[in-house]
């Protein structure tokens, strides 16, 4: 099916530029990954429907690069998915791609070594199989750090998932002498559901240090103003909502 791009809208009017757009990053993918974004899906919380429609192109194009270049594609098709609403019809429309999509990914990050590389395309997986919330909010297992509310007092908490310590603090900088309270990770073995299938999925890839800030992440805090503890995955995913 042919699309007719000047019918469609990027971020900044008309797609009809969107076609030669997709030829300068099938070019050079790392050079015009962020000028594609911009069109595409700005800020990372809005797609077009140009973006939905550079889709097929971008599945094609991840079949054709080589594997040095391919995260750039994942990563862009994975930010434009990122932005469509669970059960939304482009998910229907857009089956054989996303299909492709999904199949690469899951080749690739096995061969993905650094952890933060490794957590973008996990999110972008998870973007092609329609999981919300998630498909964006995994980067703090890399950075250490989720920013949260508390549901009682509504007080802000800094998250800290480090290798050595995690804590909670409501203190701007958590590293002076400011109450913190441990978090408490969940056993391994009582992880359910896509805790526990990103879990499995980090060990069986060599991701030790994702693997070990999944227990945390899906595990418990305590307020350090007020006590109320919480599920630190329910606060966080209450930030992305």
């Amino acid at each position: 099916m042919t699309t007719d791009w000047p019918t469609l809208n990027d971020a900044c009017g008309s797609a009809a530029h969107v076609p030669a757009l997709l030829d300068s990053f099938e070019a050079d993918q790392a050079g015009v990954w962020s000028e594609l974004l911009d069109h595409l899906c700005p800020h990372l919380d809005t797609a077009y429907l140009a973006g939905f429609a550079a889709l097929p192109r971008l599945a094609t194009l991840a079949t054709r690069t080589t594997t040095e270049d391919r995260p750039w594609v994942l990563l862009a098709a994975g930010a434009i998915m990122s932005c469509a609403p669970t059960g939304d019809a482009v998910f229907e429309n857009l089956a054989t791609p996303l299909a492709d999509l999904r199949r690469l990914t899951d080749q690739l990050l096995p061969a993905t070594a650094a952890p933060e590389d490794y957590i973008s395309l996990l999110q972008a997986l998870l973007s092609f199989e329609g999981v919300e919330i998630w498909d964006r909010c995994l980067e703090g297992l890399q950075t250490g750090e989720y920013e949260v509310e508390c549901p009682y007092c509504g007080v802000n908490i800094l998250l800290a998932l480090g290798e050595d310590e995690c804590f909670a603090s409501s203190d701007d900088h958590p590293l002076r002498d400011a109450e913190k309270t441990p978090l408490r990770p969940s056993a391994p073995e009582q992880l359910e559901g896509l805790a526990r299938r990103l879990y499995n999925r980090a060990l069986a890839d060599g991701q030790q240090l994702v693997a070990q800030g999944l227990p945390y992440l899906f595990g418990c805090a305590t307020c350090p103003d007020c006590g109320t503890a919480f599920s630190v995955a329910d606060r966080v995913s209450a930030r992305w909502r």
